[in-house]
C-alpha cells in the first residue's frame, strides 16, 4: 500500500511529458517579464549552429542593486538570481519563439557582486539554476561557474551568461 501511494504521489509531482517549459513555469507561479534592451553595443543572443550564446543578463527590468556580504544577504541574492533566470528565459523566448526549442542548458557563468570575504556564490546562483530546472527539468542542469566580482554594471547584484543547445 505504501509503495502504491508513493508511486501515485511521484506521478502527480512529476511534470507531464507534454508540459511546455512555459506551462511548467506558470504552474510554479513564475511569469516571464519583457526582456531588457541591451545597455551597450552588443546583441542579447548569437546562434552558432545548434548553440545559442546568451549575453550577460540581469533582472528585467533592473530594480535591485547591492553587494552580497555588505548590503544584501544570500536569500536576497538568490531571489535576484531567480529573477535573472526569468529575464534570460524571456530573451530565449524572444529569440526562439517558444522555450520548447531549447534542448538543454549547456553552460552557465554567474557573477555575484560581492565583498572579498563573501563565499556563498554557489548558494546565490542556485536561484538561477532552480528556475532553469523548473523550466527544462534535468535538461536545465548545467556545468556552472559561480564567481565573485568586485563590481557589476549599474551596481546589480547578479549577472549571468549562458550557452544553450537549441533545435
Amino acid at each position: 500500500m505504501k509503495r502504491a501511494l508513493f508511486v501515485v504521489l511521484a506521478l502527480l509531482a512529476a511534470p507531464a511529458a507534454a508540459d511546455t517549459p512555459e506551462e511548467r513555469l506558470a504552474k510554479a507561479g513564475l511569469t516571464l517579464p519583457p526582456p531588457n534592451a541591451p545597455i551597450g553595443l552588443y546583441v542579447p543572443a548569437a546562434r552558432v549552429g545548434n548553440l545559442l550564446f546568451l549575453a550577460g543578463h540581469t533582472e528585467c527590468p533592473i530594480r535591485a542593486t547591492g553587494k552580497l556580504g555588505a548590503t544584501m544577504d544570500v536569500a536576497a541574492g538568490k531571489a535576484n538570481a531567480a529573477s535573472v533566470a526569468l529575464c534570460m528565459l524571456a530573451s530565449l523566448k524572444a529569440e526562439l519563439g517558444e522555450l520548447s526549442r531549447v534542448k538543454r542548458v549547456v553552460r552557465v557563468m554567474g557573477l555575484v557582486n560581492s565583498t572579498p570575504d563573501f563565499t556563498d556564490h554557489p548558494a546565490v546562483m542556485n536561484g538561477f539554476s532552480e528556475v532553469m530546472v523548473t523550466a527544462f527539468g534535468d535538461s536545465g542542469k548545467a556545468p556552472r561557474v559561480a564567481a565573485g566580482a568586485s563590481s557589476l554594471p549599474r551596481g546589480i547584484p547578479v549577472e549571468v551568461e549562458a550557452v544553450v543547445e537549441v533545435e
